[in-house]
Formats: C-alpha cells, sequence, structure tokens
C-alpha cells in the first residue's frame, strides 16, 4: 500500500525539476512523453482501477472492460494538455483508491469479475496490476528523463 500512495508524489517530485519544453519531447525509441505518462496514469486511475475496484466491491462477478490507455491518448491529445492538472488527478484519484484498498476485507479482497483481455480477476490482483503498472512507468519515465536531459 506504500508504494501504491507513494507513486503520484514522487512523480510530481521528478517532473517539477524537468524544463517545461521537456515535458512534450518523446523518446527517440518512441512511447509517451513525459506529460503523456502523466495524464495516461491520471486517466487509468479514475477510468480503470477506480471503475473496477468500486464494481468488484459492489457488484456480483462484473465484467470489466479494458482501458486502451493508447486510443485515449491520441483521442484526448494528452500531449497539449498541461502537466499540474494531470498529477493532481492522478495523485487525487490514487489516494481514494489507496484508502479503498486499504479498508477492503479479507472478504472483499477475494471478491471476482472477468476483465476483458486478462480474464478472471480478483480485487486484490487489481491493486497488485496497478503496483505492476507503476513500476513499468517508473522506469520509462526515469528512462525518458536521462535520455531527454531532464
Amino acid at each position: 500500500m506504500r508504494d501504491l500512495a507513494a507513486w503520484p508524489p514522487m512523480l510530481r517530485k521528478l517532473l517539477e525539476s524537468v524544463p517545461h519544453e521537456l515535458l512534450t519531447r518523446r523518446s527517440a525509441a518512441g512511447g509517451f512523453a513525459l506529460v503523456e505518462h502523466v495524464w495516461h496514469l491520471a486517466d487509468l486511475e479514475v477510468e480503470g482501477y477506480g471503475v473496477r475496484l468500486r464494481r468488484l466491491l459492489d457488484e456480483t462477478n462484473p465484467s470489466l472492460p479494458d482501458f486502451q490507455g493508447d486510443i485515449i491518448a491520441a483521442e484526448r491529445d494528452y500531449i497539449r494538455l498541461p502537466l499540474a492538472a494531470g498529477l493532481d488527478r492522478f495523485e487525487q484519484a490514487r489516494m481514494k483508491n489507496a484508502v479503498l484498498i486499504a479498508s477492503a476485507s479479507e472478504e472483499e479482497r477475494l471478491r471476482e469479475g472477468q476483465q476483458e483481455g486478462v480474464g478472471t480477476v480478483t480485487f486484490a490482483r487489481v491493486a497488485q496490476m496497478m503496483d505492476e503498472h507503476d513500476r513499468e512507468h517508473a522506469i520509462e519515465v526515469m528512462a525518458l528523463v536521462v535520455e531527454i536531459g531532464g
């Protein structure tokens, strides 16, 4: 749980030191720019993880849709969105989800649903997936900061 709650403020601290003009620079290998990473994390936290966690608690064996991050990033034009608002959205949504996870009973942690493209997931597995996703983005963000000279 500490890792889940710690990532948004760590990301904010890292990116606040990056010059503004570098926030939209993508890696030579492709992928998200820094501002796009932030908005992806924010929207996934609200529309992906937040929805999944709540539905797993409120419904019996819900069908959980996939979050199509690349498509959403293009549709919402993340590259043009303000960094600070994305960081705020991510941090606020993560805190809500972290409280929800921390307050879940053992029985609630075992509640199951069917996630598109994944199969059966439990409430606890969704929390674990959040942590894994955070770690992947942390590696990508830090590598990009080094590459672009931020």
